[in-house]
């Protein structure tokens, strides 16, 4: 888990933005969709009871680290586009832990 906390830390909050420009256009927002799942799904998988704290932590964390990234990092600046892409990101990776991962197992008869 700290692991990915930490993966997501430097993608948000390093001075620029990490590694060349992507020749896709607007691949930046899977990047954030993929940081922010990432703690999501660390959480769900390891079966923790606590990862729906986790979903509302990240929840949190996407317009916050915008604002920061706007306000205290002079090379990065803040989109709201970037909050949907990390909102998606949490949002599908608690989908698929509530009904891939904890979805219950049918007894056989």
């Amino acid at each position: 888990m700290a692991l990915a906390v930490a993966v997501q830390a430097v993608v948000l909050y390093a001075p620029e933005a990490p590694g060349p420009p992507s020749p896709i256009p607007h691949g930046d927002k899977a990047v954030h969709a993929m940081v922010f799942a990432l703690p999501v799904l660390v959480a769900g998988l390891g079966r923790r009871g606590w990862w729906p704290v986790v979903v509302a932590l990240c929840a949190v964390h996407a317009p916050v680290s915008e604002i920061i990234q706007h306000t205290a990092l002079a090379q990065r600046s803040g989109d709201p586009w970037d909050v949907a892409a990390d909102l998606a990101g949490t949002a599908m990776a608690a989908i698929g832990v509530l009904f891939v991962v904890r979805r219950p197992r049918r007894r056989r008869p």
